[in-house]
């Protein structure tokens, strides 16, 4: 018993009577994963079997994006992707319509030929499924507190974020066997979207881990969602194609940012390496911590004696001076003096930092005279001559 191709195309409404029996499937939108065949009879036929008995001469229409499955008494024993109408016999042998299968169905269809009845008589039991082969779109999903390791500190941040993603059920058949199975109605997707949802959840783990390796830091992820998708196939593979038969198809996160307490710690680090990078920052953020220090003991209600008190014994505790910090800084950042000194990088400059890898100008020790080598160590005041030899060569 199967199916016979009968016409092509989907535009079964014109032709629908033809056939003793006519079983199809309203278009199925993302909410239906599997649907049950609707039977439309013509009049008078009700004397060829029950609601899940398909006649001889009945046509199957078959729509895009849609994958028949024929069962009987729970077996399966016909099935097709091509979309098409197809007149049932009882009498002719699976067809096995493959159309054009996804990457796996081929095999899925050799290794369960074997086992489909071929010929003989109609049970009492047969019923069509209409499998949804359509991208599955906009499920919701998110993570929380998943680790990852971030390069630029070399630290450990807890990662947080929400998306969408969308999935194709790429072999119908597993689905079936394994999810679905068979229905009295409608398999909807909230049947399964929690279990999706919490199984994509637990393999973010070990797919953000391998992504660590590709990031540096966590900003750059939102540039690497093709490879975070491809690690989570790989992680899901084992579940969801090999025995559900489906897979992910896309990926889109609408936020990833670390939880509160690595944010004040990434903050606190971003601080850090500012403030030892450039003192006048430094000197910047005392002084106005000091500023504020000095308006809140002004408010300070036991009086502002008492608030001033706190902020001296505050900065001596501190051992913070920040006079000495912004002299520090301009002392290294003055104008030229038009001596030229030569860096270790072979750089010949005139600043006071090398502008081809930024070291700083040597802190000249004192004055040697280039023709006898004496050196004057009294930087106070530049002599004109070299007061052993006389001559003008010195600097």
């Amino acid at each position: 018993m199967g199916l016979i191709k009968a016409m092509m195309g989907a535009a079964f409404s014109t032709v629908a009577d033809t056939w003793k029996d006519y079983i199809y499937c309203d278009s199925l939108n993302s909410n239906v994963l599997v649907c049950k065949g609707q039977r439309r009879a013509e009049p008078g036929s009700v004397k060829y079997g029950s609601e899940n008995v398909i006649t001889d001469g009945s046509c199957i229409a078959v729509n895009e994006g849609q994958f028949l499955i024929l069962v009987e008494n729970g077996k399966i024993i016909d099935f097709t992707a091509e979309p098409g109408g197809y007149t049932w016999d009882s009498k002719a042998s699976p067809g096995f319509f493959e159309g054009s299968p996804e990457n796996g169905l081929r095999n899925t269809l050799r290794t369960m030929a074997d086992r489909f009845a071929h010929g003989g008589i109609a049970s009492e039991d047969q019923r069509a499924y209409f499998v949804n082969t359509k991208e599955i779109l906009n499920n919701k999903c998110g993570f929380g507190k998943v680790p990852f390791r971030d390069k630029e500190f070399n630290i450990t941040i807890l990662l947080q974020g929400f998306g969408v993603f969308s999935f194709l059920i790429q072999d119908p058949i597993k689905f079936f066997v394994n999810v679905s199975g068979n229905t009295a109605g409608s398999y909807m997707l909230t049947d399964l979207a929690a279990q999706l949802r919490a199984e994509l959840q637990h393999a973010m783990i070990p797919a953000l881990a391998h992504l660590s390796d590709d990031v540096s830091c966590y900003d750059q992820i939102p540039l690497h969602v093709a490879e975070l998708s491809s690690y989570l196939n790989e992680e899901l593979s084992a579940l969801w194609l090999n025995t559900r038969g489906i897979i992910l198809l896309n990926l889109s996160f609408q936020s990833i940012l670390p939880d509160d307490e690595s944010i004040d710690q990434i903050r606190q680090l971003q601080e850090t390496r500012v403030y030892s990078e450039d003192h006048s920052m430094l000197g910047a953020r005392v002084g106005a911590a000091s500023a504020h220090a000095m308006e809140s003991a002004a408010q300070n209600p036991s009086g502002a004696m008492n608030g001033f008190m706190g902020v001296n014994m505050a900065a001596k505790g501190g051992n913070v001076d920040v006079n000495a910090l912004l002299n520090e800084e301009k002392k290294f950042s003055a104008s030229p003096t038009g001596e030229t000194w030569t860096c270790k990088c072979g750089s010949v400059n005139v600043r006071n930092f090398c502008p081809e890898c930024g070291a700083t100008r040597p802190i000249k020790q004192g004055y040697t005279c280039a023709k006898c080598g004496y050196v004057e160590k009294d930087m106070t005041h530049p002599p004109k001559f070299c007061p052993e030899c006389g001559s003008t060569e010195i600097s």
